[in-house]
């Protein structure tokens, strides 16, 4: 059953797709055959159509929920390409995109925007501290606007961890600024498309923004590019991989690995290994729905 994939998983973010939609995030060869599995799905009473909107629940409040937060992305977005300019600027950032719910067309008054950065090889972390530093000092650490805690190294943009999860977050991207890094990242990922041939990666890429670095930046990027940049780098690293063993000292080392990885390549700031929640949730989906329904959906792997 193609549709149930994209519409269990959208489901556990209690938001209903529509067909086209269901079509792009399904393994489905063609949208005439996904949509008779619909309507037989819809018969069974296993899927409910609203309002053109399909769901795994007959609530026609999730309907009203979506449309409000699509509105609310929309009248976001000003601020969120803003923002997103604003972090491009500073040292060894190479690319900016907005992940998360906004990144599927949805912002509510509980969300963030959450963003995903691209960097200088070997300068991750002096990037990575400096905006930390910033939104401490001067957003009093609120994330509301500025939630960065995904950064990777432009000389190796290779997801590791691949599954629904990290590819639905990677095809829904939407680069903001960059200079050539995103079509990069979409080329080392292709792995993505084995588990959504239907979506196409390059549509991130339209509104692309060239990164331009003021003159203050490009100052201490040229005093950093230097042993010493080396050096602080390295410290950044040592001491915030340091900090985060201590204060999460509760998660077993595999999950830390995932969720708080820090390496030279790669910085996640993700407490509550949010990848590994989605993915063993949906499974249990899965299981509900063979159950109930008698329908087998193979296992996903985090």
């Amino acid at each position: 059953m193609t549709p149930l994939k994209p519409l269990l998983y959208f489901s556990l973010f209690r938001y209903p797709l529509t067909l086209e939609e269901i079509f792009a995030f399904s393994e489905s060869d063609s949208k005439e055959s996904l949509h008779r599995e619909l309507k037989d799905l819809v018969k069974d009473s296993v899927v409910y159509n609203i309002d053109g909107f399909y769901s795994c629940e007959n609530d026609e409040y999730l309907i009203e929920r979506r449309l409000k937060g699509n509105e609310g992305a929309k009248q976001i977005f000003t601020k969120t390409d803003k923002v997103s300019r604003f972090i491009s600027r500073f040292p060894y950032v190479e690319g900016v995109a907005v992940s998360g719910s906004l990144s599927k067309g949805y912002f509510d008054e509980e969300g963030d925007i959450d963003f995903f950065i691209i960097t200088t090889p070997k300068r991750l972390w002096i990037a990575r501290t400096l905006l930390i530093l910033y939104k401490k000092l001067f957003l009093l650490n609120s994330r509301k606007y500025f939630c960065v805690n995904y950064f990777i190294s432009a000389d190796s943009l290779e997801i590791q961890e691949k599954n629904r999860f990290t590819a639905t977050e990677l095809v829904t991207m939407i680069p903001m600024y960059g200079n050539g890094s995103f079509g990069e990242l979409y080329e080392k990922n292709k792995w993505a498309y084995q588990i959504l041939p239907n979506k196409e990666f390059a549509e991130g890429m339209l509104g692309l923004k060239p990164v331009e670095k003021p003159r203050l930046t490009r100052g201490l990027e040229k005093l950093l590019n230097t042993r010493l940049g080396d050096a602080v780098d390295n410290f950044f690293l040592r001491i915030t991989h340091k900090k985060w063993r201590a204060k999460f000292n509760n998660m077993d080392r595999k999950s830390f690995d995932v969720a708080m990885k820090s390496t030279k390549e790669v910085s996640k700031h993700h407490p509550q290994n949010f990848q590994k929640k989605v993915i063993d949730r949906l499974n249990e989906k899965y299981q509900e729905y063979q159950e109930k329904y008698n329908i087998h959906l193979p296992k996903e792997h985090a």
